[in-house]
């Protein structure tokens, strides 16, 4: 997101930032291990996949794109850092 005279100008999502929501809408329904389809699909290492799904869980833009998807990674996101913080070991699909 720019800036413009001190405020924040909002940017469609790309191609590839819709992708990456439909995918983590659905992805369990599909054959395969899912850092596999990650590196077919985007061509990235999951490490690098991850990061950009975690800035994208920030965005105002990718909210309104698909709220359900966006509030349920939001969600699962803050429970692992809560577990981080408290020392669980429990781990969930999404790594923040």
């Amino acid at each position: 997101m720019g800036t413009r005279n001190g405020q924040a100008l909002r940017m469609a999502l790309t191609d590839r930032e819709k992708a990456i929501i439909d995918f983590e809408r659905g992805w369990w329904t599909e054959d395969g291990v899912k850092d596999l389809m990650l590196r077919e699909r985007f061509d990235c290492s999951a490490d690098d996949y991850y990061g950009e799904l975690n800035r994208l869980l920030d965005s105002p833009e990718a909210l309104a794109y698909d709220p359900l998807v966006v509030r349920r990674l939001q969600r699962a996101r803050e429970r692992r850092r809560k577990m981080r913080l408290d020392g669980s070991t429990e781990s969930g699909g999404l790594q923040a």
